[in-house]
C-alpha cells in the first residue's frame, strides 16, 4: 500500500492508497473537499470538525439516496441473478463508502486543533 499527500480544505493529509486505486481515492478526496468548502463558505460554520460531519452525513445521505434509487430501479426490471458469492455493486458501495469513512476518521484523528 502506498501513501499519497492530498489537501481537503486546504489542509494536507497523508492518506494510505491500495494498489491501483489511487485514481478512485483522489475521486473521493475531490468530493469530500467540495462539500467541506460549500459548508464553509455558506458562512455559518466554521470549526473543521463540525464542517467533516456536515459534509460526511450529506454525502452518506447521498450515498443512501443513490442505493435507495438503485434498488428501485432494480426491483422494477429485474436483472438474471448474480452467480452465488459474487457481490453486487450496492455491496461493493457500502464496502467503498465504509473505507472511506475509516480512512477519512483516521486522517482527521491526529488533526486535534480543528477550531
Amino acid at each position: 500500500m502506498k501513501q499519497i499527500e492530498v489537501q481537503i480544505m486546504g489542509q494536507s493529509y497523508l492518506l494510505g492508497c491500495p494498489d491501483g486505486g489511487e485514481a478512485q481515492l483522489r475521486e473521493a478526496v475531490d468530493r469530500v473537499d467540495a462539500a467541506m468548502c460549500k459548508i464553509r463558505d455558506a458562512g455559518k460554520v466554521k470549526a473543521r470538525d463540525r464542517i467533516a460531519v456536515l459534509a460526511s452525513l450529506n454525502l452518506a445521505f447521498d450515498l443512501a439516496a443513490q442505493q435507495t434509487a438503485a434498488a428501485a430501479a432494480a426491483a422494477a426490471a429485474p436483472a438474471a441473478a448474480a452467480p452465488a458469492g459474487e457481490i453486487g455493486e450496492a455491496g461493493e458501495a457500502d464496502a467503498k463508502a465504509a473505507q472511506l469513512i475509516q480512512k477519512l476518521d483516521q486522517a482527521l484523528a491526529g488533526d486535534d486543533h480543528l477550531l
